[in-house]
């Protein structure tokens, strides 16, 4: 059974940086797609489609970005493929969300919540102006 535990996530100033860990158990990298999902505060978090794609790690170790973090996000993992790391540079307001990591198994190709069945409790991320 794959298990899934956040942490990183805090608050900061516009411009600034943090880096979020995901802790995965019961995980094989070639049979599950992982990554970061996003939800805004304030939304349900029951509300699985309100979650926002960020960043995913496919089995064939491609990534995917959300247009919205390209080039200032990067989704990586250790050596060992139990860490998944997503460090966050020139961090904006609208980047505040409760950050989760997230796997489903076999490829990437689907971008809703919906389709991932695995999530970890979410860690919060508030970037103030």
């Amino acid at each position: 059974q794959v298990q899934l535990a956040e942490s990183g996530g805090g608050s900061v100033q516009a411009g600034e940086s943090l880096r979020l860990s995901c802790v995965a158990s019961g995980y094989t990298p070639s049979r599950y797609c992982i990554g970061w999902f996003r939800q805004a505060l304030g939304k349900k978090r029951e509300d699985i489609g309100t979650r926002e794609g960020v960043a995913m790690l496919d089995t064939d170790g491609s990534t995917t970005y959300a247009d919205s973090v390209k080039g200032r996000f990067t989704i990586s993992q250790d050596n060992a493929k139990t860490t998944l790391y997503l460090p966050m540079n020139t961090l904006k307001p609208e980047d505040t969300a409760i950050y989760f990591c997230t796997a489903k198994m076999y490829d990437c190709l689907s971008n809703s919540a919906h389709d991932f069945g695995i999530w970890g409790r979410g860690t919060q991320v508030t970037v103030s102006s």
